[in-house]
């Protein structure tokens, strides 16, 4: 969703803030804007559409100034204008701030501030946010944020400045993510380490309710109270190439083609050659705790959710724990049924997804144990979790997602295995050779990757399709809708995933001469169902294509084409099966001249609800 990004130093504001916005774009946005202090008075220039648009005026009007907050909006509050876009301020000018997240009782507190004599010129509930500072503001920038915060509800990472106080930034989160970057002479903060990764490696990463104070050469972190945090400095790793495209036309090209890498560094240490064992990191379930589980429930939003679907059918085949595979943003307002016999695993790439959080904060206060899984260390998920399993997919910039869905699906399966070691529910022989399937797995996918031609000629060939309908079963079924999702979201065809068995229960009336059916037969004891389901969209018109395993020549006889994925067990095949759905959708986004790395309406990390 929206990124931040704010300095104070010595420098001038205005270029780094725009490179800062530049490595955010990731997170989707309509409008860019900066809120720079002069000398005399806070600037402000904020347009509508893309960065570009910043930069190009900026260059015909300069802002400097040492002092200043940068945003790239996703609408959620008034459309996409000049006049709604951030930075806001004040009535007088004087107060600017950016925001992140949506104030849910920003009316009542319009209209009262409207009784105190504050008029509004834009839509947003952030312009509420920017008056009820004015109205506290007593000399000292930090207890008006302070007095303010109080009165929000919602989400929030606020970024504020003051012509009053020019050698003061103020930030504060709440629900959603606010980094402070620690320089030499000069400070920053961001709603992610890529903006400012070219000046620190050094950051604190603020947790709810913390109010950062800035300066040039201090940084003080206070609780909501007003009283001194002490925090540790979070050293970053990764550097700034790590996040550039490497030469690739897209970034999400790129990262499908990192998935053989991303899945090996995510095995890597937990799947080690030699020892009988699969080690996971921070999870310390032991079998004492598994024999009072009752259920575990798995809960994630859009790509995360479908890894979840592989996760649920795995755990119950091999460790027999019931367990439930739901939405994030379901599972918090359906009541669920939790205790303390109860495991919730949650999935996130960013590790603040707003549902995500809000679902996993609501286990927690029923006693559920959490359990998370996510890319991004020291993301809020992995500091309120339990129990916790990284992926080691590296930055992913492209909005759709591709290896954090890979590794995110060798976790579950690193889970399932080791659940069903604990429980004594596997024998030894299995054991061992699945470790052995899931240990080949990362030169299987780099043996997909050859198939990016086929694919790309298939999606040319294709590139005025209106429908395309994915259908598989069991495992299949749940690659389905990733792969439904895929195209949808970057080429913006309708597509829809189908249990293969729901066909006849009415979806089979979408069916007409010509409609691209991509049909997942993968799994050995279905793979006779499947052909069936195939002979059924046939036998209405469809163009069928097929994904089997290598060594399967049956398909050919009812299916136009066939894609085939190297041999390995069912159970994890799905990591291979994504990676051709994947190169499908690209290449047909790009045969459609979509912008493939930032589709429109959408945001990489989604921090509100």
């Amino acid at each position: 969703m929206c990124g931040i990004v704010g300095y104070i130093g010595d420098k001038n504001a205005t270029p780094i803030l725009i490179d800062g916005l530049r490595r955010l774009e990731y997170r989707g946005y309509d409008s860019a804007g900066i809120a720079v202090y002069n000398g005399g008075e806070v600037e402000v220039k904020k347009y509508k559409g893309r960065l570009s648009i910043l930069e190009e005026r900026l260059r015909e009007h300069p802002v400097l100034g040492s002092l200043g907050i940068g945003h790239t909006r996703w609408a959620t509050h008034g459309e996409p204008s000049d006049v709604n876009s951030h930075p806001q301020t004040s009535m007088k000018g004087n107060i600017a701030i950016v925001h992140n997240g949506i104030i849910e009782n920003f009316q009542p507190l319009k209209e009262w501030l409207i009784g105190e004599g504050y008029s509004f010129q834009s839509d947003t509930d952030t312009e509420v946010v920017a008056h009820l500072i004015d109205y506290y503001y007593d000399g000292s920038l930090e207890e008006a944020v302070i007095k303010t915060v109080e009165r929000l509800e919602g989400s929030f990472a606020l970024g504020i400045i003051s012509c009053a106080e020019p050698d003061k930034m103020v930030a504060v989160r709440k629900d959603s993510p606010l980094i402070v970057g620690l320089g030499k002479g000069e400070n920053f903060i961001a709603s992610d380490i890529p903006a400012i990764l070219e000046h620190t490696r050094q950051v604190y990463l603020l947790n709810e309710m913390e109010i950062a104070v800035l300066t040039k050469d201090s940084v003080k972190v206070l609780d909501r109270m007003g009283k001194p945090v002490n925090k540790e400095i979070f050293e970053v790793t990764w550097d700034v190439a790590s996040a550039e495209k490497g030469g690739y036309p897209h970034f999400m090209l790129k990262e499908i083609y990192e998935q053989p890498n991303a899945i090996r560094q995510t095995l890597k240490s937990r799947l080690m050659s030699g020892k009988e064992d699969i080690v996971l990191d921070q999870i310390r379930l032991s079998r004492e705790d598994l024999e009072k589980v009752t259920k575990i429930n798995i809960v994630a939003c859009g790509t995360a959710f479908h890894a979840g679907v592989v996760g649920k059918y795995l755990i119950e085949k091999l460790a027999r724990i019931p367990v439930e595979a739901d939405i994030a943003s379901e599972f918090r307002y359906r009541n669920p049924i939790l205790d303390d016999n109860s495991v919730v695993i949650v999935i996130s790439q960013s590790g603040e997804t707003a549902d995500t959080l809000a679902a996993m904060r609501e286990a927690k206060k029923r006693g559920a144990r959490i359990i998370a899984v996510t890319n991004v260390v020291g993301s809020t998920v992995s500091r309120e979790a339990d129990d916790l399993l990284y992926t080691w997919a590296g930055p992913e910039i492209a909005v759709a997602s591709t290896k954090a869905y890979t590794t995110q699906l060798i976790a579950m399966y690193l889970i399932a295995l080791k659940l069903a070691k604990i429980k004594g529910e596997i024998d030894a022989d299995l054991y061992l050779k699945m470790k052995e399937a899931v240990s080949k797995i990362p030169e299987q996918a780099e043996k997909v990757l050859e198939l990016s031609d086929e694919l790309k000629d298939m999606a040319e060939r294709n590139r005025d399709a209106e429908d395309v309908f994915f259908i598989g079963r069991s495992l299949d079924y749940a690659v389905a809708m990733e792969g439904s999702l895929k195209l949808k979201e970057i080429s913006y065809i309708h597509s829809e995933a189908y249990a293969a068995g729901e066909l006849k229960h009415g979806t089979i009336a979408l069916i007409e001469d010509g409609t691209l059916v991509f049909a997942l037969a993968t799994q050995d004891r279905l793979f006779d169902k499947a052909v069936s389901n195939m002979k059924e969209v046939k036998a209405r018109g469809a163009y069928v294509v097929a994904l089997a395993k290598e060594g399967n020549r049956e398909a050919e006889k009812t299916a136009d084409r066939v894609i085939y994925i190297p041999d390995t067990l069912d159970e994890f095949i799905p990591v291979l099966t994504v990676i051709p759905l994947q190169l499908f959708a690209y290449h047909i986004a790009v045969a459609r001249g979509c912008d493939v790395d930032k589709p429109r309406n959408l945001a990489k990390s989604v921090t509100v609800e």
